[in-house]
């Protein structure tokens, strides 16, 4: 299958491998996405093709995404809950509301960052922002 330059961007399902990890995972320095996947089944992920590239099934591909991207994601993921939390903790220190309630409302921060970026990531918006392209088939490089 290939992709001309004019043409739009095509869905590819992609099979990537359980064994399969990130350098950065390898080396114990990851970001924890692969905590949250399914150990040890192989699973489907939807990415897009990058214009130009000729790939079949079968195939073995490099997929990637935008740095910027990556980084937008992790502060969804990871900062929305921290802000969340701390906000509610700072909301019962300024209402001398004692150590207990600064937790509980810790807590309810963290539950209610993780729920607020649980939407915005399910937005059709995010969804196109953060799908991974196939950027290099390596059968063919072989």
């Amino acid at each position: 299958m290939s992709v001309g330059g004019d043409d739009p961007l095509t869905n590819i399902i992609v099979e990537v491998a359980a064994n399969v990890a990130c350098p950065r995972c390898a080396e114990g320095k990851g970001c924890g996405a692969g905590l949250l996947g399914s150990v040890g089944k192989d699973r489907q992920i939807e990415t897009t093709l990058k214009h130009g590239l000729e790939v079949r099934s079968g195939d073995t591909v490099s997929v990637a995404m935008e740095p910027r991207n990556m980084l937008l994601a992790a502060i969804i993921v990871y900062g929305y809950p921290l802000l969340s939390a701390l906000l509610g903790a700072l909301l019962a220190w300024y209402l001398n509301l004692g150590d207990l309630a600064s937790a509980l409302f810790a807590l309810s921060g963290i539950a209610m960052g993780l729920l607020i970026a649980r939407r915005r990531l399910q937005s059709a918006q995010c969804l196109r922002e953060f799908t991974p392209m196939i950027v290099e088939n390596l059968t063919a490089a072989k």
